[in-house]
């Protein structure tokens, strides 16, 4: 693949070759493809991880039957068209398997991303992936902010975008509605912020 300043819009399965090449030689970038352009995506840290491994326990204590896939690349956008790696893909244990780096997302029922400390992570995490995430049909958007400390929970995707996103600050209980169904008690998260 050739990459050129000339050209704004980056193809799949340009995207793809360029990931795999990427993976055999660095874990230190993560890639993205959102709106036909290549994003790359901070690494996570010791709290970020933290947070991810509560939100784990958190949804295997209420529904067993699902597991939340860390770092999961999935197929995104309109036609899935884009390619987004998610902080977490909640779904039923075992129905990713088989495809790859990047999944299909018809048995994801939530989407989670935890904000990172970078200078992208407006236009990446509040504003380019829940666009995303509502035109691939993921039922459950999760934005956990550590810059505001709240919670946002966006639902009912159109097709275009979220109908519903309610905000709580970190220490409120939060509802995941159906098809996902769990409550959250988000104290705790107050102690993974800078």
């Amino acid at each position: 693949m050739t990459m050129t300043t000339d050209r704004v819009h980056v193809y799949p399965e340009e995207f793809d070759e360029f990931s795999r090449i990427l993976a055999r030689t660095t874990d230190r970038v993560r890639l993205e493809l959102i709106d036909g352009k290549l994003r790359s995506k901070a690494v996570p840290d010791g709290d970020h991880g933290l947070i991810i491994e509560w939100l784990t326990r958190q949804c295997m204590q209420s529904r067993p039957e699902l597991w939340l896939y860390p770092e999961q690349g999935v197929k995104a956008q309109a036609y899935r068209q884009g390619r987004a790696r998610a902080d977490g893909l909640l779904a039923p244990s075992g129905s990713i398997g088989g495809q790859g780096e990047w999944v299909d997302p018809g048995p994801v029922l939530m989407a989670v991303e935890v904000t990172s400390y970078d200078s992208d992570t407006d236009a990446r995490d509040r504003t380019e992936k829940p666009r995303a995430y509502a035109e691939t049909g993921i039922p459950v958007y999760l934005l956990i902010d550590r810059d505001s400390c709240e919670v946002t929970v966006y639902s009912e995707p159109d097709g275009v975008r979220y109908e519903s996103a309610r905000t709580v600050p970190f220490g409120k209980t939060v509802n995941l509605p159906d098809p996902v169904g769990i409550t959250l008690e988000t104290e705790q998260l107050k102690d993974w912020v800078r």
